[in-house]
């Protein structure tokens, strides 16, 4: 059997002219990066993706998970597979993903671009530097940055407080030691020292203001809104008051165009924007997903991690703030993660537990009841390993059927699109059908603790919330100076409905804990940040780096 990087490598992508073309596209729409991957130019296309434009007229599938564990789902393998499937099936597709982040490409994930004969490419290109997205984004970020002590050091005249700085530098690497830092030493010539620290740049909010954007003008209009610290009378201070915004939009200015490659299938797919799930919203931008709905019938996109923050934030962020209305959700389930669910260790899923199974496909149930909260309707894709026996199956279809959900066993590693053909057939059914009543958990006028709570409460089934008085006064102060209409975005671990990470299955009664908030305006979005969440990872006691080199053949080996 052939592994993922052989595959990758054997096969043979098109010019990226070609899948343009599929798409109706123009040579002058498209801005080549190489053979494989070009930037999408929208104005050329004669696409518009500002607010005021018509409802496009494609259908938008979520692809959503269970809750992750070691033994792995296989989300992003699912979204290209259904997506090559509904182009087998005569469906005009358009896949629309994020990109990967080196962090964890060099980590502990590995890649990101699918795997078997369900990945897109060029793997070695999207899992490195890309179109230097990523890039753009980090300087523009700490441009900012600069910015705010080179104001401080000359005289200081908006009256930042140094001690309320909260804009930290990013980088796209994991690195532990740049968490907490003490900045600016060394004399006077070098500005004020004091405490700071990184993030990895996925969690940048210039990356979750340009994966919101619906155009470059409104992208620096919300970089201005960046609220970057406070006064000593505790008002804030944005970008557009240290008159960075312009600038900062010029660094995006190629970054905030979609990319175009390709399924190994030769199907076309935007890979555009990476925040991260657990911290940021976690979805690919919206301009990328609202070209694919007008260039498609279909378009198949993921949210990160499970359900409960992926399609959460999918829901109550990305399609409230974009006005997108999904037709269809498909949550990806496997044998062995719902048996690690169920209590067995991943050393032993190996072997047949249909006890374990049972167990622990209340995990799926739960995804699927949420899901539908949201007034979507749901269809389970059974990511297929080869040690599934089939009474595991049964019961994996069996739990799934007892929620009035179709359940279809999905081979796209091993076959390709022609492996995910039945789950293809049920979501178009789905979509067809058109029973989709879509809106969001929450109405944008209730109060931020309140939305905290709704959250915690219908996805998390949580008890109650938690929260400190110097948070609760801190979301008043918030709502007071204009920002109580924003939504929320939970920041947890991704491994349990609860904020700990040993909860698995479906717990109840469990208290959410809100340690920190942060006030992300410019993405439009309040952070609740419950347990221990790091927005700068570390790397692992051996990280994935130490396996990627090249080759004797100048190949390289060891992004998967």
């Amino acid at each position: 059997m052939l592994t993922d990087i052989q595959i990758s490598r054997a096969a043979k992508l098109e010019p990226i002219s070609v899948i343009a073309e599929r798409l109706g596209l123009q040579p002058d729409a498209i801005e080549p990066y190489g053979h494989y991957k070009a930037k999408l130019d929208l104005a050329a296309a004669g696409i518009d993706t500002s607010a005021d434009a018509e409802a496009s007229q494609g259908k938008l599938i979520l692809v959503t998970a269970i809750n992750p564990t070691p033994a792995g789902e296989g989300k992003t393998t699912t979204s290209v597979g259904l997506a090559d499937a509904l182009n087998r099936i005569g469906r005009k597709t358009v896949l629309a993903l994020r990109e990967p982040s080196l962090g964890p490409c060099f980590g502990t994930k590995g890649g990101a671009t699918g795997g078997g004969y369900a990945q897109v490419g060029p793997m070695e290109d999207i899992n490195l530097h890309f179109t230097g997205d990523f890039h753009a984004i980090t300087s523009a970020h700490n441009l900012l940055a600069a910015m705010i002590d080179n104001h401080i050091h000359w005289g200081n005249t908006l009256d930042i407080d140094v001690r309320r700085v909260v804009w930290r530098r990013v980088l796209d690497i994991n690195d532990r030691a740049l968490r907490s830092i003490v900045q600016s030493t060394g004399g006077v010539g070098n500005g004020f020292p004091r405490e700071s620290g990184f993030d990895i740049t996925v969690a940048s909010e210039v990356m979750a203001i340009l994966c919101l954007a619906r155009d470059l003008a409104d992208l620096e209009e919300r970089l201005g809104r960046i609220v970057i610290g406070y006064t000593r009378a505790k008002s804030p201070v944005t970008a557009s008051d240290l008159k960075a915004a312009g600038a900062m939009a010029v660094l995006l200015a190629q970054a905030i165009k979609p990319n175009l490659v390709q399924t190994l299938e030769g199907n076309p797919a935007l890979l555009h924007g990476g925040p991260f799930a657990n911290i940021a919203h976690g979805c690919n931008s919206v301009i990328a997903t609202r070209a694919a709905l007008s260039l498609g019938d279909f378009v198949v996109t993921e949210a990160g991690f499970g359900a409960d923050l992926g399609a959460e934030k999918f829901f109550d962020i990305k399609c409230r703030q974009a006005g997108l209305k999904p037709a269809a959700a498909v949550i990806v389930a496997t044998v062995r993660a719902l048996k690690m669910n169920g209590g067995v260790a991943k050393a032993d899923l190996g072997s047949e537990d249909v006890e374990a199974v049972r167990r622990g496909s209340v995990n799926l149930v739960r995804h699927i009841e949420n899901v539908r909260i949201f007034g979507v309707p749901v269809v389970v894709a059974i990511n297929h390993f080869t040690s599934d026996t089939d009474a595991e199956i049964a019961v994996l279809r069996e739990a799934a059927a007892g929620q009035g959900a179709e359940a279809h066993l999905c081979r796209h590693w091993a076959d390709g699109g022609a492996g995910a053909e039945d789950l293809a057939q049920a979501v178009a059914r789905l979509a067809d059908e058109g029973s989709a009543d879509f809106e969001p958990l929450y109405p944008d006028d209730l109060s931020l603790i309140d939305k905290i709570h709704s959250v915690a409460t219908r996805i998390y089934r949580a008890d109650s919330v938690a929260a400190s008085p110097a948070i609760l006064a801190q979301l008043k102060r918030w709502e007071e100076a204009g920002y109580g209409h924003l939504p929320v975005c939970m920041a947890k671990t991704q491994y349990s409905f609860s904020a700990d990470p040993s909860l698995l299955g479906a717990p109840t009664g469990h208290v959410l804990a809100v340690r920190e908030v942060k006030l992300s305006a410019g993405a439009g979005f309040v952070v609740a940040i419950c347990g221990e969440i790091m927005t700068m990872p570390g790397l692992p006691r051996v990280p994935a780096a130490e396996s990627i080199r090249h080759d004797a053949t100048g190949e390289i080996e060891g992004l998967f």
